[in-house]
């Protein structure tokens, strides 16, 4: 006797093969729904309005708008540089439309950060600073901010590339930018990059104009060194040298006879009188290619190294002078805080 039971479908196959394509198609985009509106609802109530500029507008003084995002409970928050500005009067708007009062703890125009706080909150709904180092292309993001004054606005999308750089506004580079395809628009900067987890793992900062789907954001990582440095010394400490310059070729013969590998330095253009690095004997013209062991293909290089760890320091610095390799030693000191 023959058996075909064995060569029959069990009623579970049975149901994956009729299985309607449409509703898994829809599990899919409710996951997401559902991961977009979780991640706003836990973090949405601690995005925040910020304004800048008199109570009463004119003309003459129209203020500014941007976003900002509370971090702790006793009102700290998070948000852009060039949103604060220079302005002493600054206030902030929650999502039920409380307005309060707030002060300025710190700005770092290098990485376009700032950090402020709300006088007399207590308890404010607050988001966490998630790992940036954890994050991975292709992951879901979102952005919530006030674009354009349209408060509270929630754009999806993914995270598009890691370790970006950007220029800031005072000219230097800030590493390690997060890049993505959620949109953002003037009024957005300083609201935060959400993770499905509902961490923040960025600071929205910057778009290019007349692109799409390319926006930044400053990395979590980046912002929560920024935020203890201001809480500790009241802005971030950088090594200053004294010196002005620009990204120069080094002519192959000089790089030959220097028995050196870099294509291009960093070409001191001005030197600070009685600045370090008038000190230590530099002279404008001269191309830095190796600083504290590291070498310097650039201004940017150049600044990079000048990091809080090289304060006080005396460090060997190697520069091609008229075509022929020099060591000097210099003392970087550390810099002034940007003025408000």
């Amino acid at each position: 006797m023959l058996d075909f039971t064995s060569d029959m479908p069990d009623d579970g196959a049975s149901s994956r093969a009729t299985e309607d394509p449409q509703n898994s198609d829809q599990a899919l985009l409710d996951a997401y729904s559902n991961a977009v509106i979780g991640v706003t609802e836990r973090v949405g109530p601690a995005v925040v309005r910020v304004e800048t500029g008199p109570k009463v507008r004119s003309l003459r003084e129209p203020g500014g708008l941007g976003s900002g995002i509370v971090i702790s409970p006793d009102g700290l928050v998070l948000t852009n540089s060039h949103v604060v500005g220079a302005s002493k009067e600054i206030r902030l708007r929650d999502t039920e439309g409380i307005v309060t009062d707030a002060r300025v703890l710190g700005v770092d125009p290098d990485t376009d950060l700032a950090l402020l706080r709300a006088d007399g909150a207590r308890d404010l709904r607050y988001a966490s600073l998630g790992n940036s180092k954890t994050l991975r292309r292709g992951q879901l993001v979102v952005a919530i901010g006030n674009p354009l004054g349209f408060e509270s606005t929630v754009t999806a999308g993914v995270v598009s590339a890691l370790g970006r750089s950007i220029r800031s506004v005072s000219g230097r580079i800030i590493e390690d930018v997060i890049q993505t395809d959620a949109a953002l628009n003037p009024g957005n900067s300083g609201g935060p990059l959400v993770s499905s987890k509902a961490e923040v793992i960025g600071i929205n900062t910057a778009i290019i104009n007349g692109a799409q789907g390319i926006c930044f954001a400053v990395a979590s990582n980046t912002a929560q060194f920024v935020l203890s440095e201001i809480i500790r010394h009241g802005y971030v400490r950088r090594a200053y040298i004294g010196v002005a310059g620009q990204t120069a070729p080094i002519p192959r013969q000089h790089a030959v006879v220097a028995g050196i590998d870099n294509k291009m330095g960093a070409l001191l253009a001005q030197i600070e009188p009685d600045g370090p690095a008038a000190k230590a004997g530099l002279l404008p013209g001269d191309v830095v290619i190796r600083l504290d062991g590291v070498e310097v293909n650039g201004v940017d290089d150049l600044i990079r190294v000048l990091d809080r760890d090289r304060i006080g320091r005396t460090l060997e610095m190697d520069v091609l002078r008229l075509g022929r390799l020099r060591s000097v030693k210099i003392y970087p000191i550390e810099r002034k805080p940007a003025a408000r």
